[in-house]
This record gives C-alpha cells, sequence and structure tokens, in this order.
C-alpha cells in the first residue's frame, strides 16, 4: 500500500503527465499509475495547434517534442465540390500566436517525452498498472485501487484523485459520470507514404457524411484519419482495411490526392467519439482531458485540451493542496474554470459538425469564406487556440 500521497493521477498520457509534471513542480507528492508501459501506440490524429507550443514549453518539454515533430504552417480544407481553403497560422489582429506553425507529432514519441518528463521528477509512477476500484470514506474519494503486471493488488490514498485515464476511464465509469452522446462517429486511423507534397500542411476533406485529414510526419508518413457515422462501419468491423479502401474511393477529392500512396500500418479504430461527463459530486476527484469529456476531433480540440486542461486543475486545486485539503468548493472551482477555457471552442466545434454535416452548407460556407479572408484567418486562429472565438463571432455580427 502506498499512503500518504497528496495527488494521485490515473493515466499517463498527455493530460496525466501534465498534471503530475505540474503538481510536482509546486512541491506536492505525487504518484501515476498507468495501465501501458512506455513507449506505447496510441489512436490519434496527432495534430498539435500553434498554442500547444506554449503549454509545452512551460511543462519543459518543447525542445524535445520539436526534435520529433513536422511543423505544419496552417490547413488545407477541400470541401465537397473540391474548392480547397488554404488558412495559415499567423498574426490576427492584436491576437499573436505562440508560434507562426503547428505541429504533426506522432503519439508514441509525444507520450514518450512527456513520461520521460515525469520520470526526472519526483514522482512514483507505475506502469503496467491497472486501476481497477476507487476507495471510497462515505462521501469522498480518497484513493484508487490497482493491480500490477504480476497480479497483485495495491492500494494508493491521496487527498486528490485525478482522471486523466482517457476515453474509457474507470473513475468516471465508477462515479457513473459517463453518458453516451447523439454524434455518433468513429475515427478509423492509420499511415500511408507516397502522398506528394504532403509536408507542410495539414488537409481536411469535407464530404458528408464522412471528412478526412492527412496529418504529415516527420518521418515521411502521414497520418490518414477517416471520420465516419458509426452505424456505418459496425458491419465491417472484422476488414477495418476493406472499408477504408472502400471509402476512400467515395470521397473523389481525397482519392485523387491518394492515387498511388500506400498504406503502411494497420487501421486501428476508435468510437464512438463523442460522450459526455458529468461533475463529480463527491469530494476528492477531478477529471481532466478525455476522461471529462469528449467531442469530436475535426479541430484537433483533444491535443490541446488535454496538457491545457491540466494547467486549469493545477492553477485551481494545486493552492488548496498546499494549504490543507481539496473540498466541494475545489471542484466547483475547477469545474467553472475549465468550462470558462473550453466552451466557447467546443461551441465552435458543433456549429463546424453543422457545417460539415451537410453538403450544400459546407460548400456555401467555404464559398463565403473565400470571399472574406479575413474570417477565414479568424477561424484558423480559434482552431489553432489563440483567437477566442468572441472575435470570431463579433465578425460575423458585426463585420
Amino acid at each position: 500500500m502506498r499512503t500518504g500521497a497528496d495527488v494521485v493521477v490515473v493515466g499517463a498520457g498527455p493530460a496525466g503527465a501534465a498534471t503530475a509534471i505540474l503538481f510536482a513542480e509546486q512541491g506536492l507528492d505525487v504518484v501515476v499509475v498507468d495501465r501501458a508501459r512506455f513507449p506505447r501506440a496510441k489512436t490519434c490524429g496527432e495534430y498539435l495547434p500553434p498554442e500547444a507550443a506554449r503549454v509545452f514549453d512551460r511543462l519543459g518539454v518543447l525542445k524535445a517534442v520539436d526534435a520529433v515533430a513536422a511543423p505544419l504552417r496552417g490547413m488545407k480544407i477541400t470541401t465537397p465540390d473540391g474548392r480547397t481553403l488554404v488558412g495559415t497560422y499567423g498574426a490576427v489582429g492584436a491576437f499573436r500566436p505562440y508560434r507562426q506553425h503547428g505541429m504533426a507529432v506522432p503519439r508514441l514519441a509525444l507520450d514518450a517525452i512527456l513520461v520521460e518528463r515525469v520520470r526526472a521528477l519526483p514522482v512514483e509512477l507505475y506502469e503496467d498498472t491497472r486501476v481497477t476500484d476507487l476507495v471510497l470514506d462515505r462521501d469522498r474519494v480518497v484513493g484508487v485501487e490497482a493491480q500490477g503486471a504480476d497480479e497483485r493488488p495495491m492500494t494508493v490514498t491521496a487527498r486528490l484523485v485525478v482522471a486523466a485515464d482517457g476515453r474509457a476511464s474507470v473513475v468516471a465509469q465508477r462515479l457513473g459520470l459517463r453518458s453516451g452522446h447523439r454524434l455518433r462517429r468513429m475515427a478509423l486511423m492509420t499511415y500511408v507514404t507516397d502522398v506528394p507534397d504532403c509536408t507542410e500542411w495539414g488537409e481536411i476533406f469535407v464530404d458528408p457524411p464522412d471528412y478526412a485529414i492527412l496529418n504529415p510526419q516527420a518521418d515521411g508518413r502521414v497520418n490518414l484519419s477517416v471520420v465516419v457515422p458509426l452505424a456505418d462501419v459496425r458491419a465491417h468491423a472484422s476488414r477495418l482495411e476493406q472499408f477504408v479502401a472502400a471509402r476512400v474511393k467515395q470521397m473523389p477529392h481525397l482519392a485523387r490526392r491518394l492515387a498511388g500512396a500506400s498504406r503502411v500500418e494497420p487501421v486501428r479504430a476508435m468510437g464512438p467519439l463523442a460522450y459526455r461527463v458529468g461533475s463529480p459530486k463527491q469530494v476528492g476527484a477531478l477529471l481532466v482531458g478525455d476522461a471529462a469529456g469528449f467531442y469530436d476531433p475535426f479541430t484537433g480540440e483533444g491535443m490541446f485540451a488535454a496538457p491545457r486542461g491540466a494547467e486549469v486543475l493545477a492553477e485551481t486545486a494545486g493552492g488548496d493542496l498546499r494549504r490543507g485539503d481539496v473540498t466541494l468548493a475545489t471542484t466547483a472551482a475547477y469545474e467553472a474554470r475549465r468550462a470558462a477555457e473550453f466552451r466557447a471552442k467546443a461551441q465552435v466545434t458543433r456549429a463546424l459538425q453543422l457545417v460539415i454535416g451537410r453538403r450544400w452548407l459546407a460548400n456555401t460556407v467555404a464559398s463565403a469564406l473565400s470571399r472574406r479572408p479575413d474570417r477565414l484567418d479568424l477561424l484558423m486562429g480559434v482552431i489553432g487556440d489563440f483567437v477566442p472565438p468572441a472575435a470570431l463571432v463579433r465578425s460575423l455580427l458585426f463585420g
């Protein structure tokens, strides 16, 4: 049994590792538990917006990330009628990105870099260790039950349990916080090579009800993610490669782009993508990253929301932990700050889902943006997480 920690973080992905780093730098006693052994592969679109560089700089890993990242100047968006919008990352009025580019980073490398940073700090890290349950004291979460690779049980008690264990969060499930969502989509991801001139731009192909993203990696491979209705892929679960190949053929602009390309990795599936997660009613548990909920990967918000959410959590709860303990007021303050941080971006993402889900609307919006490059710049800034969504709304209403 490991007793008396300040914080136990469940999960060592970007959200969990960032949380552990930030709490450890505050001088708190931190334990991290993850069911995987790093490095490990992860199904992901592997896109980071420009503002993510600021967070990784704060975490002390940006130099290492740069060594494995491919800079992305912006995004090329191809609509159903074949129109291509080219949006670059750069200053928009008074808004300046931390950098003038986004990044494509393999999760295998990114997660390993973050875990190495955790290992460099006075943090206890348990890999190959699966959390099986929570330790409760009446209405308070006081720790976790876990099991290592040797099947021996383990208990870790702490004043705060942070759920950073992703989509299938054990903490969220044990607290009864997770529920479904009406947006039923699945992401199918693989890597391809021999895509000409695919090095400096992320590329999005909208073809309702589907969309696809090409994300060039530094090693010459291209991350191909195809997002489709969950119902369409269910009958093909045992032959995903054939399903993706057929789906690509039915997206003519993507098919032309991938003519001559070769798939070099098996197809991996993730879904349903969207789900809701409520706020904990018990004292002593907070959720961050995908464990706190997810909507859709069109704007790549997950890869930024994870470490940024860790910042918000550490800034909100760190003082209470250092002063004595977390309370329901800590939970309320964190939930309010997290909502203020991410709600507006989530609303933009939902609006984009309405657009990309309707062929005529996607074409109409693209045509309008092509005539107003200033608004395209604002949209890119919102997607890049350095322009507040309110600036885009003001432009639409009054510009």
